[in-house]
């Protein structure tokens, strides 16, 4: 079996190559291959799957090494993969949640004409993120972070034609190679510290390693983690991804690239948990942007930009429960996966609702869709309950074991972790339940023309035009309301699927601790000590869940939605300005590296240069004087000659009478 798992990536990078490479010809039948070169993965995933269930837990372990990469004396880097518990979930729920949103983007991408190199791009992302994933060390894992970095900038900025999307790429392409820079420090201390970047004796030694060298590791580890999943301080590209087309949001939030960070530290384990300060850390990264996506999914009135702020707060809880160590590294990893569930089935459902109101995203003309999209609105429904934590669904069983999880963390520090995670889990509601009435609930707002608002980015509109999102124009008296309707069964049929997962995944993983037990040959656990009963903890989640939904419902399903956005408390504005991270990096990056700049430019021209010239034209100098010396005349040579010889005449006498 250990033969398949190089077809588990060579699968859908034979697709990314064969559409990408094809030609016009496969055009018509691109989208079919590259949704059967995703499927053809996940197909090869199941029996590996099952050959690892059929194992005993402590060897359920697979290798496959295809060849030596760069074998230069000490330094030895193979193409190699390993296939445990770990990675064989993410494989999963790569393959499976990529192949829906495969399936999803045929109906979705039907009337684009590059639909082919769309699919094609698709590919290579899958293929990157199992490469990521199933390599057996940190160089290999480097290459597959590199390539799912280049697949999401073609995704992005798929439709380059609008400058919105062109410059979201570029942004989501430069701020994740500054966590690039972390993990190619974090990899070159490796091999510094172990002499190898294999897993195995890299985790295997790192108990015998020294906290200091396990610090800077980790820290720079978590400084890859941060550009990956959109965390605080490199979270600022994730909202404008949305400007990629809505499965490439499913794919990006939700199976794929933000869950890397995650999967880089829970892998890395050993080597935290070796590095309390850089634990430390990552526990207080995890909990800032949980609180942070939060807020600014409260005030985003484009429906994907809503899902970005939840994305960044729902990955944060997951960095937050792998910065606890073995207390709540199973838990991490099993809210990805329920994530990887009702967060793709969200963004499936905003494209769904997008394809039938003529892709508007702007939820304050929405209203009143459920009794026109009822398979939307059901699929959807379950998707936020599931988010939400209601009882019964998979966020509740997953994000739940998280708050306990802070919780155990025990004296003060635990108060303050699992007060912030209660936090975040009631602004959720919050968020979520504005998100539902604004889109299936309440007024259709859609009848009426659209108001200019001060809050949208718009271009200079011509006379007498109606300003729309992104700058659209409609003429006066020209406005066609949408006629919204439901999707086609290849988009529906995805989300219904996504939804089921949403619904009973936790559940079945909360059977007799079944996840945790699976992962944690890999992971180890810990129960942890909480100061509250898990009773306790699980009432004071449904109370803060039941206090965000009640306080939406007064906001947004009591009182009409307004045409233009209120100009709001000065923490509403900045958080409609995703709490001023933009402002903040052009301030102290941008503006501040464009006088760091200056200044050293002027260093340059006046010391360095200045140095150098100065040298040169003392020499110069020098040069001209002594160049007056030789005149040409044989009498002066001779005298300089007689001169010069009396000096050594006299020096030799002097040395003599020393």
């Amino acid at each position: 079996m250990e033969n398949l798992i190089a077809l588990l990536v060579a699968a859908p990078l034979a697709g990314a190559a064969l559409l990408l490479c094809g030609g016009t010809r496969l055009d018509r039948a691109g989208h079919w291959l590259g949704t059967l070169f995703a499927l053809a993965s996940f197909a090869l995933a199941v029996p590996l799957f099952t050959e690892l269930l059929s194992r005993d837990a402590e060897h359920r372990t697979l290798h496959q090494h295809l060849f030596s990469w760069v074998p230069v004396g000490g330094f030895r880097a193979d193409v190699a993969f390993q296939l445990d518990q770990l990675s064989m979930t993410f494989v999963l729920l790569i393959t499976g949640v990529g192949s829906l949103i495969h399936i999803y983007s045929i109906g979705y991408m039907e009337h684009d004409e590059r639909r082919r190199r769309f699919f094609g791009y698709l590919n290579l992302f899958l293929a990157a993120m199992l490469l990521l994933v199933l390599a057996d060390n940190y160089l290999l894992l480097y290459v597959g972070w590199e390539g799912v970095g280049l697949a999401s900038y073609l995704l992005i900025g798929f439709w380059q034609h609008k400058p919105s999307a062109a410059t979201a790429a570029k942004k989501a392409f430069l701020v994740n190679r500054v966590g690039d820079v972390g993990l190619s420090i974090a990899i070159m201390l490796m091999f510094t510290t172990f002499g190898t970047f294999a897993f195995g004796p890299v985790l295997g030694s790192a108990g015998e390693t020294s906290e200091g060298k396990l610090t800077a590791i980790g820290v720079m580890l978590l400084l890859a983690a941060c550009g990956k999943s959109a965390q605080v301080p490199l979270q600022s590209w994730l909202g404008d991804a949305m400007e990629g087309p809505t499965p490439v949001s499913a794919l990006i939030h939700a199976a794929t690239m933000v869950t890397a960070g995650v999967y880089l530290i829970t892998r890395s384990g050993a080597i935290f948990n070796g590095a309390p300060d850089a634990q430390t850390a990552v526990v207080v990264v995890g909990a800032v942007t949980l609180l942070f996506g939060a807020i600014v999914g409260c005030a985003k009135d484009d429906i994907k930009k809503a899902l970005a702020g939840s994305t960044m707060s729902q990955i944060g809880y997951m960095i937050l429960a792998a910065g606890l160590g073995p207390v709540g590294y199973a838990f991490a990893i099993m809210h990805l996966v329920t994530h990887g569930f009702f967060k793709a089935g969200l963004f499936l459902g905003a494209g769904s609702v997008m394809h039938g109101m003529n892709d508007e995203v702007d939820m304050r003309r929405y209203g009143g869709l459920r009794k026109y999209m009822p398979v939307t609105f059901i699929t959807f429904g379950l998707g936020y309950l599931a988010i939400i934590g209601f009882p019964g669904l998979s966020g509740f069983f997953s994000k739940d074991k998280i708050i306990e999880a802070a919780f155990a963390k025990g004296g003060t520090e635990g108060w303050i972790l699992g007060g912030a995670a209660l936090l975040g889990a009631a602004i959720t509601a919050f968020y979520m339940t504005r998100v539902m009435l604004m889109t299936f609930f309440g007024e259709e707002r859609w009848r009426k023309a659209p108001t200019p608002s001060p809050a949208e980015p718009s271009v200079e509109p011509a006379a007498g035009a109606v300003p729309r999102p992104g700058g659209r124009e409609v003429p006066p008296g020209a406005y066609t309301p949408p006629h919204p309707h439901e999707s086609p069964k290849s988009m529906t049929i995805p989300m219904i699927v996504l939804a089921v997962g949403s619904v009973f995944a936790g559940g079945l993983f909360s059977i007799n601790e079944a996840f945790v037990t699976w992962l944690e040959p890999v992971t180890s656990f810990d129960h942890g000590h909480p100061p509250l009963s898990a009773g306790a903890i699980t009432t004071a989640t449904i109370v803060v869940m039941v206090l965000g939904v009640g306080l939406a419902y007064l906001q947004y399903g009591r009182k009409p939605v307004p045409a233009v956005a209120p100009r709001g408390s000065l923490l509403t504005r900045a958080a409609r300005r995703d709490l001023l991270q933009d402002d903040f990096n052009h301030a102290v990056l941008v503006r501040g590296g464009g006088e760091l700049t200056r200044a050293l430019v002027q260093l340059d021209h006046s010391v360095v240069d200045g140095a150098v010239n100065g040298t040169a034209g003392s020499m110069a100098g020098l040069s001209a004087r002594l160049r007056q010396v030789q005149n040409g005349f044989a009498r002066s040579y001779a005298v300089q000659m007689l001169g010069g010889a009396a000096v050594l005449i006299a020096a030799t006498l002097l040395m003599r009478g020393v």
